[in-house]
């Protein structure tokens, strides 16, 4: 498996996901582009440029996973995405390693994409002032998750990550951010975010000096 980007919006949804839940356990899916080569051109990089927040109450409701695995999977595809793996927090803060669930729920995806990565949100990294990034990159590697080569873990743009991620986190923008949960509670939120994405978007226009 070659190199994995990660984009400013997934990283910022995941972060606001564990921010907004600080005392449970959270988890998502990546999302990432079709076909994202990489600069030597031989072999295709993970660009996962957005994720979907799945749950907060319960993650162990295998059922529940299933329904938001399918429903998400045709949602991306009607967009040229595809399933790139599945994020978790762990509800302790010292706690980052995999649960079986976490395990479980990346090899499901494993099987639709072999590519696929876990990631896992490091809660001590998961502060404001915090200038290294959150988050640990596994792999699947001989039926076992094992930590991915940093140098093959790549960002659209880290420091502008990093800023509106502190700077949305200073606002409380987590309160905005939607999750399978929260939707299954009143359908009528969008567990998509798209008003969450036009406002990260924003952001990183200004960032880039574009807007």
């Amino acid at each position: 498996m070659g190199e994995v980007e990660i984009s400013t919006r997934a990283y910022v949804k995941m972060c606001l996901h564990a921010a907004r839940y600080p005392h449970a356990a959270v988890n998502g899916l990546l999302l990432a582009q079709r076909h994202r080569a990489t600069l030597a051109g031989s072999l295709e990089c993970l660009c996962i440029t957005d994720c979907v927040p799945l749950f907060h109450n319960n993650l162990s409701l295998t059922v529940m996973l299933e329904v938001a695995l399918n429903q998400v999977d045709v949602w991306s595809s009607q967009s040229d995405l595809l399933l790139a793996g599945y994020y978790q927090a762990n509800s302790g803060i010292d706690d980052k390693s995999p649960s079986l669930l976490a395990q479980k729920a990346a090899g499901r995806i494993v099987e639709l994409n072999e590519d696929a990565v876990l990631i896992m949100l490091d809660n001590r990294k998961l502060t404001i002032n915090s200038r290294v990034p959150s988050i640990i990159v596994l792999e699947h590697k001989d039926r076992q998750w094992v930590p991915k080569d940093k140098n093959l873990v790549m960002w659209s743009d880290w420091e502008s990550s990093h800023h509106i991620c502190k700077s949305l986190l200073e606002a409380k923008a987590y309160t905005q951010l939607v999750d399978f949960d929260a939707h299954l509670d009143d359908i009528r939120k969008d567990w998509t975010n798209q008003q969450l994405n036009t406002e990260i978007a924003q952001l990183v226009s200004v960032a880039n000096g574009s807007a």
